[in-house]
C-alpha cells in the first residue's frame, strides 16, 4: 500500500471514530427511555426548518451540520474504490446505517430517515470536490 493511500486511510479511520463518539456519546447525549426513531422522509428536516421554538443557531448547526460532517467520506472513500461513486456510496450507507442503528438500539439518538438524507447529500458533495480537486490535479501536475 502506498504512503499516501495508508495516510488517507489513517485519516479515515481516525475522523469515523470520531463521527462516532459525536454520534452516539457527544453533544450531552444520555440515555432516552424509549426508542427514537423517523421514518418519514422529510419529518425532521421540516420540523426544524420551521421551527420557531428554535434560535437559528439550532436549526442550522443540525440541518447544515448533518451534512457538513459528511462531506470528508465523499472525499476520503473514492481514492480506495478508483474514484468510483456507486462503490463509495454504498461502503458509506452500510456504515452510515450501523452508526443509525447503533444510536436506536442503545436510545443515544434516533434513527432518522431525514439524517439519511443530509448525511448522503453531504458525501456527494464531499465526492465532487474529490472529483474537482481530482481532475484540477491531473491538469496542473500530469502535464
Amino acid at each position: 500500500m502506498k504512503k499516501r493511500t495508508k495516510f488517507i486511510l489513517c485519516i479515515l479511520i481516525g475522523y469515523t471514530f470520531l463521527l462516532f463518539y459525536w454520534m452516539i456519546f457527544g453533544f450531552n447525549r444520555t440515555v432516552m427511555p424509549d426508542y427514537s426513531y423517523n421514518l418519514t422522509p422529510f419529518a425532521t428536516i421540516r420540523w426544524f426548518w420551521m421551527g420557531a421554538h428554535l434560535s437559528l443557531w439550532e436549526r442550522m448547526v443540525n440541518l447544515v451540520g448533518n451534512v457538513v460532517v459528511f462531506i470528508p467520506f465523499g472525499i476520503l472513500l473514492p481514492p480506495f474504490f478508483q474514484g468510483k461513486f456507486k462503490q463509495s456510496f454504498l461502503l458509506f450507507f452500510c456504515v452510515l446505517f450501523l452508526f443509525e442503528t447503533i444510536q436506536l438500539l442503545t436510545k443515544r439518538g434516533s434513527f432518522d430517515t431525514d439524517d439519511f438524507i443530509l448525511n448522503s447529500l453531504g458525501f456527494c458533495l464531499g465526492y465532487c470536490l474529490f472529483r474537482f480537486f481530482n481532475y484540477c490535479f491531473k491538469r496542473i501536475c500530469l502535464r
